[in-house]
């Protein structure tokens, strides 16, 4: 459990430098600045899987690998889909990136969750792999057929937050929470952020099981190194997100 905790603590330094240091004010992050930050992430990742290497062995290693590569790759979906969303609400470049840092802190606790409930009904139903795998082609051919457009608006957590929740139409900047008439309300860049967050789960269900299948569930490693390289992938998420976003207009024939 010793090596849980030290990751837990180390994510834990990282996440509070990079709100309370790195990026204490809300203001637009530049190209430059979000390419030296994928660097960064995926740099950390990298020298993790080092060590990996030197603790568990060549295999583990190549399974920390294969897992964030697969991760990362399935979160570019994350990232276009984040863009349709901050696009439709209208939220300025500055503020989204607060959006993202509680919204990937949500995604860090989801995945252990979905993780260690995962590992649980793998090590005790070995078929339920098939299950996986299964769904993992059903929501591939659904992606495939399914129409192109996205609408936040028809997110079901939304609108069940609009519907019983008090919100604010008034301008709040990057706050979630603000006092209006003796109550406190929730502002439009809190429900920007439960649909971030209710994306990710919907994504973790396709990328989760995915990682599952590249990494020896036998092995007693197993669900360490599926949530760590998961964990490294998406802390990488807001960078990559706002790297990509500082060159869309070179994507003129992409319609997302």
């Amino acid at each position: 459990m010793m090596h849980w905790a030290a990751f837990a603590v180390f994510v834990s330094v990282l996440l509070v430098l990079d709100l309370t240091v790195f990026h204490k004010h809300s203001r637009e992050p530049s190209l430059s600045e979000s390419a030296f930050w994928t660097c960064v992430w995926s740099t950390l990742a990298l020298s993790f899987n080092g060590l990996i290497w030197w603790w568990l062995g060549s295999a583990a290693a190549v399974e920390f690998l294969t897992g964030y590569l697969v991760e990362w790759s399935l979160s570019m979906d994350n990232v276009f889909v984040f863009a349709v969303v901050f696009g439709y609400f209208g939220v300025p470049l500055k503020y989204q990136y607060r959006v993202l840092f509680w919204g990937i802190l949500g995604a860090v606790l989801m995945r252990l969750t979905f993780v260690l409930v995962g590992a649980e009904l793998v090590e005790r139903f070995q078929g339920i792999l098939w299950l996986f795998g299964g769904f993992l082609v059903y929501t591939g051919l659904k992606l495939a057929f399914a129409s192109e457009d996205v609408h936040p608006e028809d997110n079901v957590l939304l609108k069940f937050f609009k519907r019983f929740l008090p919100v604010t139409n008034k301008p709040a900047g990057d706050r979630f929470f603000v006092e209006e008439a003796g109550r406190w309300v929730a502002t439009p860049l809190f429900l920007v952020l439960i649909v971030v967050e209710s994306t990710d789960v919907l994504f973790a269900v396709d990328s989760v099981p995915a990682i599952f299948g590249v990494v020896d569930q036998h092995a007693h490693y197993f669900r360490f190194v599926v949530f760590t390289s998961n964990v490294f992938a998406i802390l990488g998420l807001r960078a990559l997100y706002f790297l990509l976003a500082g060159v869309m207009d070179l994507f003129r024939f992409l319609n997302y």
